[in-house]
């Protein structure tokens, strides 16, 4: 259910309007809190040198949506293991599919990669994780987004700077501002920018004087590939290696907090898959495993130790980890999940 509700109350009658569950814990919608809104985005807009015909044009009809508020109440937890998400990232059809684009824009990921030094196979990882190479089509309309979350008020500040950001890039690039869609959290096009992050590193890769993320593939590669060399991108390190550590190595060092060299590591007992030694190097790099499904595993399963050397089972098998190379902390800072970073690095493998 959507409400449209214009900029001053004098013009709605005066009535109460539950909103469900939502906002359960403020009763009925409060109208002069939602016009009060209006008016301080109008004037931080004016004060920001937003042209009027772009504030009128945001302003104009403003929605409500309550189901965006129930989606930011209800963020699910992250509940998949490593491997489940990773079967589901890094698919064979969004193999075949990322192959097909390489085919597909064969030039366009060459000059991208010769401008910003970022592998074409990177480019196309990202562009596949985000939107499945653009077939994932948001359909919120980003103003009425960031008015509902505003207005929600749990990080007003954050999404009052959101909208403000998407205002001057509909602007600066002549965009339509009410038909610019996205997520229901304000990311939008191939490659899911918010507008903070798009004005900042966003490109004009086919040279048409706009910025335009969203139906433009060269525009969302040139900005993907400028937003990652300016996050430092080396193209000449890989991103993670698998390895295996002992059964009863640290496991409070498995989660990429704690950097070593890769001898300091091999050291300490981690190998290839094969068992064969690591490669001598003084990489800094640190060490990610799924540790609540190993501890799942060692909880059902009791394997002979030390502490139990009568148990008639084998000793616990090895774990399964990956050394995290300084590109996979570059990726975090795009999005803050190491699942995330470490189907970035599979997949971008498999589209070389």
């Amino acid at each position: 259910m959507k409400y449209k509700l214009p900029g001053f109350c004098g013009l709605l009658l005066l009535c109460n309007v539950c909103l469900g569950s939502a906002f359960a814990e403020r009763g009925a919608f409060d109208f002069e809190r939602w016009d009060n809104m209006l008016n301080d985005i109008r004037t931080k807009a004016t004060a920001q040198n937003i042209s009027k015909s772009v504030i009128d044009e945001t302003l104009k009809n403003p929605v409500f949506i309550p189901g965006i508020v129930k989606s930011d109440k209800n963020q699910s937890e992250f509940t998949l293991t490593l491997e489940q998400y990773l079967d589901r990232t890094v698919s064979t059809d969004r193999i075949i599919q990322g192959r097909k684009k390489k085919a597909e824009y064969p030039t366009l990921l060459h000059r991208v990669e010769q401008k910003y030094n970022v592998p074409n196979n990177v480019i196309l990882a990202f562009w596949g994780m985000e939107s499945n190479y653009g077939k994932v089509k948001s359909k919120h309309n980003l103003t009425n987004a960031f008015f509902t979350l505003i207005y929600e008020g749990r990080r007003a500040d954050f999404f009052t700077k959101q909208l403000l950001a998407l205002m001057k890039i509909a602007d600066k690039n002549k965009l339509s501002i009410n038909n610019i869609h996205g997520s229901w959290a304000g990311a939008m096009g191939h490659f899911q920018f918010i507008p903070t992050t798009l004005a900042q590193y966003g490109v004009d890769g086919n040279n048409d004087k706009s910025v335009d993320v969203i139906n433009s593939v060269g525009d969302a590669m040139y900005s993907a590939a400028n937003y990652l060399q300016k996050l430092g991108w080396n193209a000449n390190e890989k991103i993670v290696r698998k390895v295996i550590v002992p059964a009863d190595f640290d496991r409070t060092v498995l989660n990429g907090d704690t950097k070593k060299t890769v001898s300091e590591w091999a050291q300490m007992g981690v190998t290839n898959p094969d068992g064969s030694a690591l490669i001598v190097s003084d990489m800094l790099a640190g060490l990610v495993a799924d540790t609540k499904e190993i501890a799942k595993r060692d909880l059902y399963q009791p394997y002979r130790t030390e502490d139990n050397p009568d148990v008639d089972i084998a000793p616990a098998p090895v774990i399964v980890a990956y050394l995290t190379y300084p590109n996979f902390y570059r990726i975090k800072k795009w999005n803050n999940s190491s699942w995330y970073a470490i189907a970035i690095a599979e997949l971008s493998e498999k589209l070389k």
